[in-house]
């Protein structure tokens, strides 16, 4: 079982790099970043001012953060969770990617999803389209990525993206780089990424995450692929404890969210329905507690779950 920790791109640099260099030498595995360009708001304007308000967040952007890291942080694989595919075109995407993995050493994992916040796409009056038009643009991603990637140069003419003799160089470090795709869409989703990807992540609990192994391994049948070709991680909200207390407090504070609580030994336990269910890795944001604990969560967690679990 592997372990990444997810950084909230919401706050300051200094945090983002210190937490981060604090979770490469207590032992994780890797570190990821969202990819949004401000806080979710639903709706279409109607909200109080109150709520609106909640734009003007600061929230730095992914890829930049990304490198940075890339460059700072020299041990764990490094991510975003996951990209937003609307935001920009694939073959500007590919080149990030592959220039990232250079600076890294190899160790990028190219996180995609079709892209789902409204409000991101309102005010900067970017497409948003319909779930079907977005589950579309993520398929052709895959495929025009994949080509970038590996060939020469590339043609390709799909119904949202056009290249013509398009070059990438240099390749990435990794052959492959490793495509992620977040979701849990049944319908389209996962059959993209049973078709293109190397990872797949979605929010899971452990009984959940038996459910999408179990489809991810029946379409990988269908399309003569090696099931543990795919690597299966799950995002999970992480209130460790000293005491079994405040369980039902911290259960619905969260509510929604697939969790792992309770006091070490308890979350080893958990952590093993995890494994048994199929699970590759465990991804645990940072908003899952305060900024001012984040370190000692952090350490503490390799040290008293992940290292009884060798």
């Amino acid at each position: 079982m592997r372990f990444g920790f997810w950084l909230w791109s919401g706050n300051d640099w200094e945090h983002i790099l210190k937490l981060g260099r604090i979770a490469e030498a207590s032992g994780w595995d890797s570190l990821w970043v969202p990819d949004h360009f401000m806080p979710n708001v639903s709706g279409y304007g109607h909200e109080p001012p109150e709520v609106i308000d909640k734009e003007l967040m600061p929230m730095h952007e992914c890829w930049s953060l990304l490198a940075g890291l890339a460059a700072a942080v020299p041990r764990v694989r490094i991510g975003a969770l996951v990209t937003g595919n609307t935001y920009r075109h694939p073959a500007i995407l590919a080149k990030q990617a592959a220039t990232v993995d250079h600076i890294s050493g190899g160790r990028l994992v190219l996180g995609l999803g079709a892209g789902w916040q409204e409000n991101e796409h309102r005010r900067y009056g970017i497409p948003f389209g319909t779930v079907g038009d977005r589950a579309d643009r993520l398929d052709e991603t895959c495929e025009l990525i994949s080509s970038l990637l590996t060939k020469e140069r590339s043609d390709f003419d799909g119904a949202y993206y056009q290249l013509s003799g398009a070059p990438l160089m240099p390749k990435p470090v990794q052959k492959p780089l490793p495509i992620m795709i977040g979701g849990t869409g049944e319908r389209r989703t996962i059959p993209t990424t049973v078709r293109w990807a190397h990872e797949w992540n979605g929010w899971c609990s452990a009984p959940r995450m038996r459910y999408y192994n179990d489809l991810i391994d029946r379409l990988c049948e269908v399309e003569g692929r090696e099931p543990r070709s795919i690597a299966r991680s799950a995002a999970v909200v992480l209130q460790l404890r000293d005491s079994e207390a405040n369980t039902e407090e911290l259960e619905s504070r969260f509510s929604g969210r697939p969790k792992l609580i309770g006091t070490p030994a308890q979350i080893v336990e958990q952590v093993v329905e995890y494994a048994d269910a199929g699970t590759d890795e465990i991804i645990i944001p940072d908003f899952s507690f305060s900024n001012h604990e984040a370190a000692e969560v952090a350490q503490r967690f390799i040290t008293e779950v992940a290292d009884k679990l060798l």
